[in-house]
């Protein structure tokens, strides 16, 4: 059986699962992927692992076409993906529409769960909301850091107790059983992120990974797209 290897941010980790077996049945290839922060994957794509397809944010997509490790032309956005806020399934959600509300929450959280604030596209930024917010030394005995918002959540899912915060983006909240999303971070403090998606320049499988990414893109998958957090 054909393998095509992916290396993808964790907010298209979802999606992809839920197409593996209709990709399998069109093309007769297996994903064989890996997921994590966007940074670790263009770092792992560029010291040589194989690679067919890789996921990233648009401008990390653009600069390995640049140099030269994506090919050109073959970039499709798979959709903007907004950062929120989590607490577990069943709990209480908080106020965090806006800056002081969410200031209160963070406060007010026996901890904190978020992705890598050095190569998560997520983490980054919400280690730079805290900072805004004059949390990040006050905070920093609660903050637990995962290496993406997947295992994050997955880990806030799992942790005993209550009155857990998590920050990531939404498709990573979405898709992880045992979480809830309160809401995207407010108006004043957002992210938004396009994830594209490019055929590798030393693709084995280049036809079979094209198909793919028009499997991601196609209208066919618009409502699950959407569903876990794609606009």
């Amino acid at each position: 059986m054909t393998h095509l290897h992916l290396l993808s941010g964790g907010a298209a980790q979802g999606l992809v699962e839920q197409l593996q077996a209709q990709f399998l049945e069109q093309s007769g290839c297996t994903i064989e992927g890996g997921f994590g922060a966007v940074g670790l994957m263009r770092d792992r794509l560029l010291s040589g692992e194989p690679c067919d397809v890789i996921i990233l944010t648009q401008a990390l997509i653009e600069q390995l076409i640049a140099s030269g490790h994506a090919r050109p032309g073959s970039g499709q956005p798979l959709g903007r993906v907004k950062t929120g806020v989590a607490v577990k399934t069943g709990e209480t959600c908080p106020q965090v529409d806006d800056p002081a509300a969410l200031k209160a929450a963070l406060l007010a959280a026996r901890g904190i769960y978020f992705p890598d604030p050095l190569k998560a596209t997520a983490g980054i930024h919400f280690m730079n909301v805290l900072k805004r917010l004059g949390l990040d030394a006050e905070l920093v005995a609660r903050l637990h850091v995962f290496p993406n918002g997947a295992t994050a959540m997955a880990a806030m899912a799992q942790a005993p107790g209550t009155g857990l915060i998590g920050c990531t983006q939404l498709t990573e909240i979405l898709y992880t059983p045992g979480v809830q999303l309160v809401a995207p971070l407010p108006k004043e403090l957002e992210l938004t992120t396009v994830y594209t998606a490019a055929v590798c320049t030393q693709a084995a499988q280049p036809r079979a990974a094209a198909e793919l990414i028009q499997l991601l893109i196609s209208p066919g998958v618009t409502s699950q797209r959407r569903a876990g957090g794609f606009e």
